[in-house]
């Protein structure tokens, strides 16, 4: 899809500041195209700095919008204090905050690395919770301000073998949720988005590309929790078959739907 085929963002972002944490790559840099094509300014952050810069002189050159870039770590749990420092430096009112780092990794408990587990918690809810903390009482203030989290489809469930992250992925689905129900009375809408395979590198770098099934464009994603936001709601289900699948599991055990899901991800005995 061409730049110009693109739908434009569908809430009011325009000449607003977006801040996207994990904005080097797939949804993060999906929700960047939409948001510049919707007229926002960007705040984009990641570990890689050339794709950040790559990223935004493109947008700044196609959409004509002020972009950015602030190279971060969020495994660093001092990361989104200089994140928040850094747009403090720069005069930005970050009225959208895009909370969309996050990783995963395949495979036994017992047999992935113990740092990455805990990088992988301090990413996908440590720093989620501290960056919606920080920028959260200006919007108070404000009466004015929107917050997107990154869940996922296993933020229903159980799912041994990834078994960390669908639990920080519950976390966020949560979080989102009861935030979102605190904020109404201040005018700030909160979501959670959900979405399940998805065509980015966060198969490969996890270790689960054989388990990628009818993979959705990020673009596609992007799209749908941008338009969830701006219309109130608290967590959305990116795709038909997502949605059904999420839902469908709330009608049988809870053990049975964790085994089926063993079974799935189980690995290969050699």
């Amino acid at each position: 899809m061409s730049h110009r085929e693109r739908p434009s963002a569908p809430g009011n972002w325009s000449g607003k500041w977006a801040l996207i944490t994990g904005a080097s790559a797939g949804i993060g840099v999906a929700l960047a195209e939409e948001l510049a094509a919707g007229g926002a300014k960007l705040a984009l952050t990641a570990r890689r700095k050339d794709r950040l810069d790559e990223l935004a002189h493109r947008l700044s050159a196609i959409y004509k919008i002020a972009t950015e870039v602030f190279p971060a770590d969020l495994a660093d749990s001092n990361a989104p204090e200089k994140i928040f420092a850094f747009t403090k430096e720069k005069g930005i009112e970050v009225d959208l905050l895009i909370n969309n780092a996050g990783f995963g990794q395949y495979g036994e408990l017992h047999t992935v690395e113990t740092q990455r587990l805990l990088d992988m918690v301090q990413v996908n809810c440590h720093a989620v919770v501290h960056l919606t903390r920080l920028y959260l009482p200006e919007m108070i203030t404000r009466r004015r301000g929107d917050i997107l989290i990154l869940a996922s489809t296993a933020s229903f469930q159980a799912v041994p073998y990834i078994s960390t992250y669908a639990a920080t992925k519950a976390f966020d689905l949560l979080f989102a949720e009861g935030l979102a129900e605190e904020m109404k009375p201040y005018g700030i809408r909160v979501c959670a988005l959900c979405p399940g395979s998805t065509e980015s590198e966060f198969h490969t770098v996890s270790g689960q590309e054989k388990f990628v099934r009818r993979a959705e464009t990020a673009g596609k994603v992007a799209h749908t929790g941008l338009k969830a936001l701006a219309a109130g709601k608290s967590y959305v289900i990116s795709g038909l078959g997502n949605y059904l699948g999420a839902h469908g599991e709330r009608l049988v055990p809870r053990r049975f739907v964790t085994k089926i899901a063993g079974n799935m991800f189980k690995p290969e005995k050699k």
